[in-house]
């Protein structure tokens, strides 16, 4: 705990209040969020005519949603993102030894919750994505689940509902909901919100927050953090033959 503290500068009040860019960032990203849970099924007929591809056409739409997000997100953030880097690169081994570290520690955690949930489920936002990898080549899928997804998400539900909204709330608040929010929008409007569906996500935004908060509001380390789990899924699930990933797919059902 203390080397996180004496990695961070003293927070710069300028950078921890609220701006326009911040507005606009989450105006989109809850528009597009909202038009994808409540008009995905009247969208999709349009989208099919729109290209032959079920796949290249929803590859494009998340693609088009977290590009013009993330572009709005790092001009809101960019001095944030400098500041964090240049913290970062001032104890190299530590950002390289720690964000490996902050995924085991994220998979041990899912583990342990859905073990005590009882019942391993694969979520409807999960299965989609795995479906999509089947389909789309893994260097069109890095863009979008390493490079700009996390990047959106570590800026709306860590530098902006804890960063900035803890400068007006209570800081435990803030990261409860952090949390929580996180793993609702996951999976809201795909399916049921249910503990078993939630778990994975609840664990995995529950150690974003912790990385977050522990290295004295770090944005580009729990970034680092998230993206480098995202990565890791990449690589597992391009690894895996389709042939096994069928079988499993049809063991958990």
């Amino acid at each position: 705990m203390a080397t996180a503290h004496r990695i961070s500068p003293a927070l710069q009040p300028q950078l921890y209040r609220f701006s326009r860019l911040d507005y606009a960032a989450v105006i989109l990203y809850i528009g597009f969020a909202g038009i994808f849970a409540l008009a995905g099924e009247f969208l999709a007929p349009l989208v099919a005519q729109l290209s032959p591809s079920p796949a290249a056409a929803s590859y494009a739409l998340n693609l088009l949603f977290y590009a013009s997000v993330g572009i709005l997100a790092f001009l809101a953030a960019r001095k944030v993102v400098g500041r964090d880097l240049r913290v970062l690169a001032t104890r190299p081994w530590f950002t390289v030894l720690m964000v490996p570290a902050g995924v085991i520690v994220m998979m041990i955690l899912t583990a342990v919750l859905v073990a005590l949930g009882g019942e391993v489920q694969t979520s409807v936002n999960q299965a989609g994505l795995q479906r999509l990898m089947q389909q789309v080549p893994a260097w069109l899928m890095v863009p979008l689940l390493v490079v700009a997804g996390p990047f959106v998400e570590e800026f709306i539900f860590r530098h902006l509902l804890i960063g900035k909204l803890s400068r007006r709330l209570n800081i435990w608040l803030c990261c409860a909901l952090s949390v929580v929010l996180f793993a609702a929008l996951h999976i809201a409007g795909r399916e049921a919100i249910t503990l078993t569906a939630l778990l994975p996500y609840l664990a995995m935004a529950a150690t974003l927050v912790f990385v977050y908060v522990w290295t004295g509001k770090n944005l580009m380390f729990s970034y680092f953090v998230h993206a480098a789990k995202n990565l890791l899924a990449v690589v597992f699930l391009y690894a895996i033959p389709p042939e096994l990933f069928e079988q499993m797919q049809q063991l958990q059902a």
